[in-house]
């Protein structure tokens, strides 16, 4: 049967001294500036507090954790054990911090049914639903005891979180995600169920760090302090090595100074309308308006520039439109090299994640007359379908964009040949149905062009219908085309680019959950491109398009 270990109230008394340096509890207005020190020279002191654990003495506090059983990945002889506890044990909600293979290794048995029901010893488990997002997937259970002369037991509801984020080697990018997943597993765990089943592969590693993440933000709360080292060195004397590397305990950190930093920040669309007048009414000591200073800490998000190599490489200088908006290089769009030819792998554009699927947009800058057929190579390599374009040719008598598409006929590119086979205007945009040939292979696709016309030279859209309409539209294609990435450009590739896939994510998640997070979204592009979402008028324009979707999809089942 999976090990597990059980906590509730804890009292940690004193120990005997030791000469090791001690690890105190950091209080909350101080986390800011020990995180600073701490990640300096490549987290040395990190590492140093993570390998003094067993060695320190503790001062006496008292903090209080929720219930939770610890337990490793069920494996195929052990899964109706696995089940047998979740039964015994009266837990309602399952939290997986694994994916089955990781590095071509099991890491989990798949203890459920995809689909139907299926027997584990004496527990019966059918799949009522499941939800896939970006950054987890829920799946809902109606488990049953049908073993005993008593016939069969009533059923139960079994929710299962699993978190699909965590990357195969080290720890996840941005903290922000866990913290989203974290709330999640809290508003779905009913107050009457029994334990929280926590798990990964061996269920120490990430499953601790999941752990004293949720701990520590409690003792935010009741204490307005933090004690990291003193609840792991707890938590491992009930079970050894939870927290396994230095890696995941600076991710702790981490996590706790984002949530500290910039706490809840989710909205339910019910309280949107008072939030917003909040922003525009309300000031702050230095006489800000609220939403001003609600963006100035996105400037918070520092521009990595030590990760824009590739794209300030002195052969792709002359391929960005601005030098301030370049790839970082762990997300930016590779081609493929041509051969014999160097730094052809290169172009100004960046995956970015849309609400359930990751790299599901593709934000890039609008071509120039010589990065026009490395554009075409890129919509052609990750069989895009849809681009969304959200500037003029011209604005203001500057080029922002190069016409990259016959205005009729058929225009060439190098290897690519488009041809234009429908033109048509819609209210703020205009479809163009194209086909795409690649010449060396002879094989063509249909690409689907939507230019938007609503916004204005300066400033932005005077309303929020537009917008709406463009990413309804977007989004039926991509029904019909498969979900491939969407294309969606402005002339730099950030301000319109960013507040496009913003709102895209935000109204996906408004529909779906009738909640919204402006705040975390336009924070989570920034970490994948520098500027995405410019300005403080852009900014406000995503709150006042949810606001106008509200009012106009009063139920939301329109918006298809």
């Amino acid at each position: 049967m999976a090990t597990c270990s059980r906590e509730q109230t804890v009292v940690l008394l004193p120990r005997s001294p030791s000469p090791s340096k001690r690890y105190f509890p950091i209080p909350l207005d101080s986390l800011e500036d020990e995180f600073r020190i701490r990640s300096a020279d490549d987290c040395k002191l990190f590492r140093e507090e993570f390998n003094a654990y067993c060695i320190t003495s503790m001062s006496t506090y008292i903090y209080v954790v929720s219930v939770t059983l610890f337990s490793i990945g069920p494996m195929h002889n052990t899964v109706a054990d696995f089940w047998r506890m979740i039964w015994e044990q009266k837990t309602a909600t399952i939290v997986m911090l694994t994916n089955l293979k990781e590095r071509k290794e099991d890491k989990c048995y798949q203890y459920w049914p995809d689909q139907g029901c299926w027997m584990y010893g004496s527990v019966r488990v059918a799949v009522e639903d499941f939800t896939v997002l970006v950054d987890y997937t829920m799946r809902k259970f109606c488990v049953q005891y049908v073993s005993g002369n008593d016939g069969p037991r009533a059923p139960r509801l079994v929710t299962q979180l699993h978190f699909t984020s965590w990357p195969d080697f080290g720890v996840p990018f941005s903290p922000i995600g866990m913290l989203k997943f974290l709330k999640k597993v809290k508003t779905v765990n009913p107050s009457y169920a029994g334990p929280i089943v926590v798990h990964c592969s061996a269920g120490v590693g990430r499953t601790g760090t999941f752990i004293v993440i949720d701990g520590m933000i409690d003792m935010m709360h009741v204490e307005k302090r933090l004690d990291v080292f003193g609840f792991v060195t707890r938590i491992r004397e009930q079970r050894s090595q939870l927290v396994q590397t230095d890696m995941q305990y600076s991710f702790i950190y981490h996590a706790l100074l984002e949530y500290y930093m910039y706490g809840d920040t989710e909205l339910d669309v019910s309280s949107l309308e008072g939030h917003l007048q909040k922003l525009h009414n309300t000031r702050t000591p230095l006489d800000k308006l609220g939403l001003e200073e609600e963006f100035r800490k996105l400037t918070n998000v520092r521009i990595m520039k030590e990760n824009m190599r590739t794209g300030n490489l002195p052969a792709n200088m002359k391929k960005n439109r601005v030098l301030q908006i370049i790839p970082y290089d762990f997300n930016r769009v590779i081609l493929s090299m041509k051969r014999g030819q160097e730094f052809t792998d290169y172009i100004n554009a960046s995956f970015i994640d849309g609400y359930r699927q990751k790299d599901y947009f593709i934000a890039t800058q609008g071509p120039q007359s010589h990065t026009v057929e490395d554009f075409w190579r890129m919509v052609w390599e990750y069989r895009c379908h849809s681009i969304v374009m959200l500037t003029e040719l011209k604005e203001r008598e500057q080029d922002k964009c190069f016409q990259y598409w016959p205005a009729e006929g058929t225009v060439t590119f190098g290897d690519y040949t488009l041809e234009l086979k429908g033109d048509a205007l819609c209210d703020t945009f205009t479809l163009k149905d194209m086909v795409l040939t690649y010449g060396p292979e002879k094989q063509s696709r249909h690409v689907r062009h939507f230019h938007f016309h609503g916004w204005p030279e300066i400033g932005i859209p005077a309303e929020g219908k537009g917008m709406i309409d463009i990413i309804a539209s977007v989004q039926r294609q991509q029904q019909q085309s498969g979900n491939h990435p969407i294309i969606v450009h402005c002339s730099a590739g950030a301000g319109r680019t960013g507040t496009f896939i913003a709102l895209s994510n935000i109204l996906e998640r408004v529909k779906a959950e009738g909640l919204l997070d402006v705040f975390q979204t336009v924070k989570s592009l920034r970490m994948k491109r520098p500027h995405m979402v410019q300005t403080v008028e852009q900014y406000d324009f995503c709150y006042r398009v949810v606001q106008d979707f509200v009012d106009i999809f009063s139920d939301y089942a329109n918006f298809k």
